[in-house]
């Protein structure tokens, strides 16, 4: 789907949308509209923005996440990379969804004007692909410590396609534990 400042394309997993902004620019530099409500009605990100929060980090290779917030505070993000790339992941936590366990992957940078729109019931991460990557955050729910969650980005049963060896995982991130075949269910 196009419109006059985005371009919206669906992804293998339900709710997940690519979002590309179109840049209005001269010999001087650019201007892109990051997010509109009116205009992004075709994502469902359609509550409203509770928190927007931004990210440094550091190093190319870091892996952050994969993290999430159970309901009832489960929470939309609308991800924007705005200062280097990453490579930014779903996976999708809905037991009864077709794609339940199964990750997307985009590249996000300041150089594609990209950002994902992820819906509730995922869990969202990313690795850096390049040095100082700023990253920015679009939340439709407050954060809450006693909802929070993570998948470790090393699970072998999401078996991610990192693009490099990931590097410099938080203790927290680390700790995750791996997923269990309860958790997985009998069916996969």
């Amino acid at each position: 789907m196009t419109n006059s400042r985005y371009t919206i394309s669906p992804t293998k997993l339900d709710g997940v949308m690519a979002v590309t902004r179109k840049r209005v620019g001269d010999e001087r530099g650019y201007l892109e509209r990051v997010y509109c409500d009116r205009e992004l009605q075709g994502t469902g990100f359609n509550r409203p923005i509770r928190q927007i929060n931004r990210t440094v980090t550091r190093e190319v290779g870091v892996v952050r996440g994969l993290h999430f917030q159970r309901t009832p505070y489960a929470e939309g993000k609308f991800v924007s990379c705005v200062r280097g790339s990453v490579f930014d992941v779903a996976v999708d936590l809905r037991r009864d969804s077709p794609t339940f366990l199964r990750w997307h992957g985009e590249v996000l940078s300041d150089g594609n004007a990209t950002s994902l729109y992820i819906p509730e019931g995922f869990a969202h991460g990313f690795q850096t692909l390049t040095d100082n990557v700023e990253m920015l955050y679009l939340h439709t729910e407050y954060y809450t410590p006693e909802a929070e969650g993570g998948l470790n980005a090393l699970d072998p049963v999401l078996a991610i396609d990192w693009p490099m060896p990931p590097v410099g995982m938080s203790p927290r991130d680390r700790a995750h534990p791996m997923l269990t075949p309860e958790q997985i269910g009998t069916d996969r």
